[in-house]
């Protein structure tokens, strides 16, 4: 497998506040699997982007600890985060495929999620909960069978 470089994208852009430079990220190429007759056996389509998350400079040590947590069945142990396409049997329309997801991963990990407030429930939500419980549990016992003492 041969590892190519990403020569085209000077920076790629995840938010506002953060560009990530071309240069960190790896790509290779290999045979993709699935449908394709001839051409599948021959060329090289599938592209597996790699970018070395844990020797990022681009990255502070909160956004690393971060996406470790956001996102640990796509990093390895050695902290490099891997994302493969090979949705078309294009190699090029497959690495900006893979380069999207890339963005949008590290987009939706970084994201900052409000903390959830945790609320009471009402007092009459309880009531009507139990007392339909109860409603339930005296149908279902006026289901039974009923012994008669006359026998």
């Amino acid at each position: 497998m041969r590892e190519r470089i990403c020569y085209t994208l000077v920076m790629i852009r995840i938010t506002d506040e953060l560009t990530i430079p071309a240069d960190e990220l790896r790509f290779t190429a290999s045979r993709s699997s699935g449908p394709g007759g001839q051409h599948v056996n021959k060329a090289s389509t599938r592209v597996t982007l790699r970018f070395d998350l844990a020797n990022s400079p681009s990255l502070t040590p909160d956004q690393k600890q971060l996406l470790i947590e956001q996102l640990p069945t796509r990093i390895s142990k050695q902290g490099v985060l891997r994302v493969v396409s090979q949705k078309t049997r294009s190699q090029a329309t497959n690495r900006e495929i893979a380069l999207e997801r890339f963005a949008e991963l590290l987009r939706q990990a970084l994201e900052v999620r409000p903390k959830r407030k945790p609320t009471k429930i009402p007092a009459t939500a309880k009531e009507k909960r139990i007392a339909h419980k109860k409603q339930r549990g005296h149908l279902k016992r006026e289901r039974g069978w009923k012994i008669s003492r006359e026998d």
